[in-house]
């Protein structure tokens, strides 16, 4: 019998999907996470159908909003008093045009970078419950091929575009996933992990349907045929997920179940900080 329980963001479908069906196989209690109700519920008792496993559950919030991040944490923590491994899956890349939540942050940073920020502080009082937490934190060789921020404008108010916004967003969670790991051990707590992984480029229609601009949407059907299955996608994350070879290893960059570099050109301990000061300065009203 397995007991451990793995929430995943964004499991509806393509890589989030494959990752609950892969530890549904392996008897862990799964929560999928989705944002249209309809849609989870049947994914949800499609994976119990494949897998045979009954301990799929689910939850349902949008991302986009800080209070639903919020709001998704605390529904959790209602049934569930541990947490072993959480899975920030969710993300996407955006349209040709800037656009901001209800809130005002840029939807890029919202999706990518601060909800799973948000969501992880939330839950990690009961991740400290489990005696071998995971954090696994899906970020993107996009770190290395697009990111150029500007740390005077992270939120891209001037010269926006969507690779781009991309691209700083999951270098951003490589380095806030460096800060936890480093803020965890420095606190003593040895049962918690974090780590990032590249999961390939993914046959799913993740950006697909985005506003990318006729050229890159033209690029993006091209390339279809290279990419990964979602299984394949799903692979190094499943490791992560379970393997022992991994065991107290944390802030670390995974592409093909081995660590890997990350780009060093925007990095020092001072940008890493602004990052995580922005994090929590945009984050702060839902977190008290």
């Amino acid at each position: 019998m397995n007991d451990k329980i793995v929430l995943i963001t964004g499991a509806t479908g393509g890589i989030g999907k494959a990752v609950a069906i892969a530890l549904a196989k392996q008897d862990f209690t799964v929560v999928i996470h989705g944002r249209n109700r309809q849609k989870t519920e049947q994914v949800c008792e499609e994976i119990k159908a494949t897998t045979g496993n009954d301990k799929v559950d689910m939850i349902v919030a949008n991302l986009f909003s800080l209070q639903d991040v919020r709001n998704m944490a605390n529904t959790f923590k209602q049934k569930y008093k541990r947490l072993d491994v959480l899975v920030n899956n969710a993300g996407g890349i955006m349209g040709k045009d800037r656009e901001t939540t209800p809130g005002g942050i840029e939807k890029t940073m919202a999706i990518n970078l601060l909800a799973p920020f948000l969501l992880t502080e939330l839950l990690l009082d009961i991740l400290k419950n489990s005696n071998d937490g995971r954090i696994i934190n899906v970020s993107s060789n996009s770190h290395k091929l697009n990111a150029k921020p500007d740390f005077d404008d992270l939120s891209l108010e001037k010269g926006y575009n969507p690779l781009r916004a991309y691209g700083n967003a999951k270098l951003f969670l490589i380095w806030i996933t460096q800060h936890l790991s480093q803020t965890l051990k420095q606190q003593g707590i040895k049962s918690i992990t974090a780590n990032t992984v590249h999961p390939g480029a993914v046959a799913t229609n993740f950006g697909v349907e985005s506003n990318l601009g006729a050229v890159l949407n033209f690029i993006a059907k091209l390339a279809r045929p290279l990419f990964k299955t979602p299984e394949q996608g799903a692979d190094t994350i499943v490791y992560l997920a379970t393997s022992g070879e991994v065991n107290n290893i944390s802030g670390k960059y995974f592409v093909n179940r081995k660590q890997a570099s990350v780009t060093e050109t925007y990095y020092s301990e001072k940008t890493e900080k602004a990052v995580w000061n922005y994090c929590m300065e945009n984050t702060k009203v839902f977190r008290s």
